[in-house]
């Protein structure tokens, strides 16, 4: 049984020092089991992950179409390398059009900055070239109102009097054609009478010319009105827009320099889904995904008014790439194939669930890590292969195979993260998870001679065999220019402490392991800071400021599951959710220090407790006097070392990566270095299961 004195033996003597078309979710066909990844796709608080468009681009010939009553139509074909932009049609606002490309490029460049994002389209008239800006999809035309108010002030300077205004998916036909050169020639007659045309594709080799685009069916009245008045003679028929259909657009978007067309199809139709398809083997590139190269089908289709994208691929080269993206590949071979057996289980047990609404898995870690096929490298693949169709079972069903970057030496039970008992996911030791920290350097916690304290990394310095007339030892620098720390780790974005260089002596407070997956070290934490990190986190705010955050309880592993402020519990919704409510903590098993707190033992055993202020009374050797502020060392009986301020903020010392549930990768690397092999490792990780092929 994990005993929490253990850490703060440990880690807290030291650190603590400082301060929908009904598709199957997987089935089974001639290439196995498939998986579907959603990419993008907006289902609110449960995902969320927003583009206007994604451009593909297979390696091969690929083509593209509708999928209805289980069968995919071939409308459009295209050639190896040849780009290629898809939308889906909604609510939009028209932000500006002109035939200035100085103009439109510098109101999209503006337009990238905020919330709406721009796409941009070129239109061939008599003229010349005419571009239009678009931002969106909204959700509702009330959406894209408001946000024509904020494209307005966003591109203020670019609009030369125009005024953006919001657009929809209701419009007349107004032809249909067997060629899209006819189908061109009436739109291009239309726009220069300045009625918003479009050619559309409705079928393969099937075209129409739509107008309106407008939000609602007021408003498509005006624009019959209008097309009646203009002598056109047209026959009318209003849009079913649950009808699939493909608005063909000249795209801009991509080179903001040099304006560069490709083509951009718009899917319409609320119901409508639309695949990419090519061979077997083709690879597809999708530029919004930072350009990464996928296998498999690729589904485009309208959630919640948003572009949804969707990869379709067998499950095993699914798990190429998921298996190396969760850990090294350079790891022991039999904790990769750990991993392959508890990425397969989670991934079918979740794609039976069609947990995303149109797919069972997303490509983050609010799944698996999926980077497609650049991240595929042979150890991997031999680990999957080796593996091929073995899942993790309890009472004949498969279990979901959760699993963490690393316990800190003790996995977590059901009841500390989702507060219900899960035998699958009970505590056990993982001793195994001190891997991560096997070849980290050690930092002194350090003492300025201006008060100031931080870390220093333990190959800047040299001890330099004195000491303080308190007995505390005193070490030299000797490189340039070093940084002290305010947490033993190198944070890029966060300013140091102070630099230090060759000659200077500095007190030593502790010597700590460089904060890691399996130890570490945050904050410290301000009243403000909590208190911002805590807003909509909790079903009451804590009282303000907060003077006290203390842990009133513990689950079996010694996670944290309740913390009061002041004296109130912050009611989160399950214990795990401590981690992003606390400012992000790597995990709930930790400590808390109040950097002003302290503890003063009198006669007779009696303590007494109190938090630092400008009143506190010091007594010293030179007599009694009141705190003036800063830092002060205070030592106990057994000469450790501590600092107080009067700050009154929180740090947090702790251990683990993660919820700490099931596997721990970094304990499954340190079992399979000492000889497991991954049968072992996941019947220690999940109890009560079998390990079988499907």
């Amino acid at each position: 049984m994990f005993k929490w004195g253990k850490l703060s033996k440990g880690i807290v003597a030291g650190l603590l020092l400082a301060t929908t078309l009904q598709i199957p979710a997987y089935a089974d066909s001639s290439t196995g089991t498939n998986v579907r990844v959603a990419m993008f796709l907006d289902v609110g608080t449960t995902y969320k992950s927003t583009v206007p468009a994604v451009t593909l681009k297979g390696d091969s010939a690929w083509g593209t179409g509708p999928q209805r009553g289980g069968l995919t139509e071939t409308w459009l074909n295209f050639g190896a390398g040849e780009s290629v932009r898809f939308s889906v049609d909604g609510y939009k606002v028209k932000a500006l059009q002109s035939s200035d490309w100085k103009t439109v490029s510098a109101a999209a460049k503006a337009l990238q900055a905020t919330a709406d994002r721009p796409v941009i389209f070129a239109l061939d008239q008599s003229g010349g070239t005419v571009y239009q800006v678009f931002t969106g999809p909204y959700a509702s035309a009330s959406e894209a109102q408001s946000a024509a108010k904020r494209v307005a002030g966003s591109i203020s300077s670019q609009l030369g009097g125009q005024k953006p205004v919001a657009r929809g998916n209701f419009y007349y036909s107004v032809g249909s054609f067997g060629t899209q050169a006819d189908a061109d020639s009436l739109r291009q007659s239309l726009v220069s009478q300045g009625i918003d045309a479009v050619t559309v594709l409705t079928g393969a080799q099937q075209y129409a010319v739509w107008v309106g685009g407008v939000t609602n069916e007021s408003e498509l009245s005006t624009v019959k009105g209008q097309l009646d008045q203009s002598g056109n003679n047209l026959q009318l028929s209003a849009v079913n827009n649950t009808d699939v259909a493909l608005i063909l657009h000249r795209d801009v978007t991509l080179n903001l320099t040099t304006p560069s067309a490709v083509s951009h199809y718009e899917l319409s139709g609320s119901e409508a889904k639309l695949m990419v398809t090519g061979n077997g083997d083709m690879i597809t590139q999708v530029v919004e995904r930072s350009g990464r190269k996928y296998r498999g089908d690729f589904e485009i289709s309208s959630v919640n008014g948003q572009l949804a994208l969707v990869n379709e691929l067998p499950l095993e080269q699914y798990l190429y790439s998921v298996v190396a993206a969760e850990v090294p590949s350079s790891w022991p071979k039999e904790s990769l194939k750990a991993q392959a057996v508890a990425a397969r289980s989670y991934a079918l047990y979740n794609a039976a669930s069609n947990k995303f609404k149109v797919a069972g898995l997303v490509d983050t870690t609010l799944s698996q890590v999926y980077t497609g096929v650049d991240n595929e490298v042979d150890s991997v693949v031999q680990a999957v292969d080796s593996t091929a169709g073995e899942v993790i079972k309890a009472n004949g069903k498969i279990v979901e195979g959760i699993f963490s970057s690393n316990s800190g030496g003790v996995t977590a039970d059901s009841t500390e993260v989702w507060n219900n008992v899960n035998t699958t996911y009970t505590s056990v030791s993982s001793e195994e998870d001190k891997a991560a920290q096997a070849s980290l350097k050690s930092w002194y916690y350090v003492l300025l001679p201006n008060g100031t304290a931080g870390y220093v990394r333990e190959d800047n310095v040299v001890m330099s065999g004195g000491s303080t007339s308190a007995g505390l030892s005193k070490l030299t620098v000797t490189s340039s220019g070093v940084n002290v720390r305010p947490l033993p780790l190198i944070q890029s974005g966060v300013d140091p402490v102070a630099k230090v260089n060759p000659g200077d002596q500095l007190v030593v407070l502790a010597k700590v392991d460089e904060s890691n997956t399996y130890a570490w070290v945050r904050g410290p934490f301000s009243s403000d800071q909590l208190l911002k990190s805590l807003k909509g986190k909790t079903a009451s705010d804590p009282s303000s400021p907060i003077t006290n955050l203390e842990i009133t309880q513990r689950g079996p592993s010694g996670r944290v599951t309740e913390v009061t402020a002041n004296g109130k519990v912050l009611d989160v919704k399950y214990p795990d959710s401590l981690r992003s409510a606390l400012n992000g903590l790597p995990s709930t098993l930790f400590d808390i220090v109040a950097t002003g707190r302290y503890t003063v033992q009198g006669a007779g055993d009696v303590k007494s407790t109190g938090t630092a202020t400008s009143s506190t009374t010091v007594l010293s050797a030179s007599g009694a006097k009141t705190w003036n502020g800063g830092n002060m060392v205070v030592m106990d009986g057994s000469g450790t070392a501590r600092i107080v301020d009067q700050s009154n903020q929180f740090l947090f010392v702790g251990r683990g990566n993660g919820h700490g549930l099931g596997m721990s990768q970094w304990g499954a690397k340190g079992m399979a270095d000492a000889g497991y092999d991954y049968l072992q490792i996941l019947q220690h990780y999940y109890q009560n299961v079998n390990i079988t092929k499907d």
